[in-house]
């Protein structure tokens, strides 16, 4: 555990693996904090500064009064980068973390030497049904959505499990303020048209059963920049990474293999 000024913040982190080896940055989703790698970072390769954090919000990291842009997330995430010295990193986002990592891409390419984008798209939703949502639980508070919310995180196999509880208490524990301002950011972001100008290493990855950035989407963000790559796991939803870490960290291995080191 610690703290890490940036972007005028104070953000959660923590760090594992080899400190000076290549950094890997993950970013969590909408209403999780960073235990949402628990399970893939043990399955890392050997070598590499594995460094998580809460995004502002969320977790243990400062949560600033609402409305967020994604210019504003992205950031933090550059500060945090700057703070740690940790140079051209990859930054690993899933959903609301990999519209993070597109930002991030386009508003400060020196900072990044390539970028997995999970179970994300350069636009999740309409500002109409973002708009909904937050008024909804403006309304009701953040746990009357708890039920809807994980029928969308997860597939039907992992959402009969017990283990879905846990992550229905980490929703609701979320900072309200914290997650609407995050969904005021994703309501507002359209990034498709800027995509075709990136020019790093992408891996896209999408889970088959997916309710919240179902396989198309996240393959029409994939297509829309050069060169980047797909995978498409089947039996998980929108976090592969908690229902099963072996196959997303077998996504990301070769990956991460090939561009932490150029």
């Amino acid at each position: 555990m610690r703290a890490v000024r940036a972007n005028g913040l104070t953000l959660h982190v923590s760090e594992s693996g080899t400190r000076g080896g290549p950094a890997v940055v993950f970013a969590n989703s909408l209403g999780t904090d960073l235990r949402l790698w628990d399970a893939v970072v043990p399955l890392m390769p050997p070598g590499l500064h594995l460094v998580r954090f809460d995004l502002r919000g969320h977790g243990l990291s400062e949560c600033p009064p609402g409305p967020y842009a994604m210019a504003d997330l992205a950031a933090d995430a550059a500060g945090l980068i700057e703070a740690l010295e940790l140079g051209p990193v990859i930054f690993v986002g899933l959903s609301i973390g990999g519209m993070i990592a597109q930002q991030l891409a386009l508003d400060r390419p020196d900072l990044l030497r390539a970028m997995v984008l999970s179970n994300t798209a350069a636009r999740m939703g309409d500002p109409a049904m973002w708009r909904d949502r937050i008024d909804a639980i403006r309304a009701r508070g953040l746990s009357s959505m708890e039920g809807a919310i994980l029928d969308r995180w997860f597939g039907p196999a992992f959402r009969r499990t017990e283990d879905t509880a846990l992550w229905g208490a980490m929703l609701a524990r979320t900072p309200e303020e914290g997650y609407l301002g995050c969904c005021e950011a994703i309501a507002a972001t359209d990034l498709a048209a800027r995509l075709p100008a990136l020019r790093l290493p992408v891996l896209a990855i999408a889970g088959r059963d997916d309710g919240a950035s179902p396989p198309e989407l996240v393959a029409s963000t994939a297509h829309a920049i050069p060169g980047a790559e797909l995978r498409i796991l089947d039996g998980v939803g929108h976090l592969p990474c908690v229902e099963d870490p072996a196959a997303h960290a077998a996504a990301l291995v070769p990956f991460l293999k090939e561009h932490a080191h150029v």
